[in-house]
């Protein structure tokens, strides 16, 4: 396969997870607290944190990840069973997200209690999956305009890496890849500025999986963002394009994040961008990202999917790669994937 596929699909997957358990220990910190707890960085996957995270345990970042991740395991897996040859069979991929989003939300997950919530859930991720609770409907819950967090950019890379048909052309998979991004994404997160970005964001991770040149991969975000009529994703990556991660690590977030990276869906698109376009080796592009403070666990997250897309799962630091708690399961579920779309 070109471009060692596996590598770059894994390095997506595990890049997130990694992310999210090292920007755990500092989440909700400013900037300045962690100049002084960490004056060059937290390079260790050490846990802790506000919700005491075991070292390398997923939050609600990887885990509904995981979430998404499953569905696309489950569909290749109809797919390739006598289920799918029957008459009018189908299968909703958004339904099954928002189904195994709710195994996660009732406690039907590895390491929880049946009945026993989330440690950390967002707002809008959980309006969406109590909407869902009540109506069964996965494309009428989502929590409405005005909400616009980044909750569903963080769990959405497994869309960029398994939308996939042999049968199909370029620009067909390309236009399923952008539709199930933005309807995943509406389950819980259906303002306008986070189904875009979701989709933006899957097409630089698509490109990148595929090969592409990075500053050509951001450009295909911004086509997408362009032809979904949304100049307030596209405005979120050109500002990327000029925001230096570095320079946000050593001098705090400033005027150009005044709410110290809170958790809204563009700023994190934006920093994710500055952090894919930044030519340093992943392990020091993502400590910075997670220095600047803030919503800590989540940017790494989005960020590190991004970087782990473009640089591939061995440079990924070994040392972070044996903490995750979902990297035996991602690394299963993503050969089996491959394998039985026939890219492996």
């Amino acid at each position: 396969m070109p471009h060692n596929r596996l590598s770059h699909t894994l390095g997506a997957l595990l890049g997130l997870h990694a992310g999210d358990s090292l920007g755990a220990t500092l989440e909700f910190l400013p900037w300045s607290q962690i100049q002084t707890l960490h004056p060059t960085g937290l390079r260790s996957i050490i846990g802790g944190g506000p919700f005491s995270w075991t070292p390398g345990h997923a939050t609600d970042d990887t885990d509904l990840t995981r979430a998404v991740l499953l569905s696309y395991l489950d569909y290749e897996n109809w797919w390739n069973s006598s289920d799918s040859k029957a008459p009018g069979a189908s299968f909703d991929i958004t339904k099954s997200c928002a189904d195994h989003s709710l195994s996660w939300l009732e406690g039907r997950w590895p390491d929880r209690d049946p009945g026993s919530g989330p440690r950390d859930i967002g707002g809008a991720t959980y309006t969406g999956l109590a909407n869902y609770q009540k109506s069964g409907d996965p494309r009428k819950c989502g929590a409405g305009n005005g909400r616009a967090g980044n909750g569903s950019l963080m769990r959405c890379v497994p869309t960029a890496l398994f939308v996939y048909d042999v049968k199909s052309t370029t620009t067909e998979e390309r236009k399923r890849r952008v539709r199930e991004s933005m309807e995943i994404s509406s389950i819980t997160h259906n303002d306008v500025r986070c189904t875009v970005a979701c989709a933006a964001y899957n097409e630089i991770v698509a490109a990148l999986v595929g090969g592409m040149e990075v500053v050509k991969a951001v450009g295909e975000g911004k086509r997408v963002a362009d032809e979904l009529d949304c100049p307030a994703v596209f405005k979120a990556i050109e500002k990327g394009e000029a925001t230096s991660v570095v320079r946000l690590a050593k001098y705090g977030p400033g005027d150009e994040f005044p709410d110290q990276t809170s958790g809204f869906v563009l700023q994190s698109l934006t920093l994710a961008v500055a952090a894919v376009l930044d030519v340093r080796p992943l392990e020091d592009v993502l400590v910075d990202v997670v220095r600047i403070g803030g919503d800590t666990d989540t940017n790494g997250a989005i960020a590190g999917g991004l970087l782990g897309a473009r640089d591939g799962v061995e440079k990924i630091p070994k040392k972070w790669l044996e903490k995750l708690q979902f990297r035996e399961e991602f690394e299963t579920a993503a050969k089996r994937i491959l394998e039985l779309q026939g890219r492996l």
